[in-house]
């Protein structure tokens, strides 16, 4: 399998409602919550592609651009963006829906860093998995 054709395959979506307590004073999520959840989807996608025991390494410049209110609705889509010999990177975006309309804006956007490791812990050389 191409590289390309695994990439597409490993893209990621979950949804999450946000509920109270996710939210901070100002009723918007938190953003170490929002973090959490998007090195949750970042390291899936990252084992969907390479079907490998991966860590996350870094994460790269998340930009909070729209605040997520209590009482909507994220969408956090995971996509590897670039492979290497024993790591690759995943960007992650998170839409915020209303729940009540079809309104529906990007939030937030940020970069992560996953190395592949072998039983040793060791970084190891990423192989596509087999058809």
């Amino acid at each position: 399998m191409s590289y390309e054709a695994q990439i597409a395959r490993s893209v990621t979506r979950i949804y999450k409602a946000v509920f109270p307590n996710t939210v901070n004073h100002y009723d918007t999520m938190f953003g170490g919550t929002a973090m959490q959840l998007m090195d949750e989807v970042a390291f899936i996608t990252a084992t969907r592609f390479s079907r490998m025991r991966v860590v996350t390494v870094s994460s790269d410049r998340i930009d909070f651009k729209k605040p997520i209110p209590h009482g909507t609705i994220i969408e956090l889509i995971g996509e590897v963006m670039h492979v290497g010999k024993t790591s690759l990177q995943v960007r992650v975006t998170v839409y915020v829906e209303q729940m009540y309309s079809n309104h529906r804006e990007k939030a937030i956007e940020g970069t992560f860093a996953f190395v592949a490791i072998d039983d040793q812990k060791r970084p190891t050389a990423i192989v596509l998995p087999p058809e």
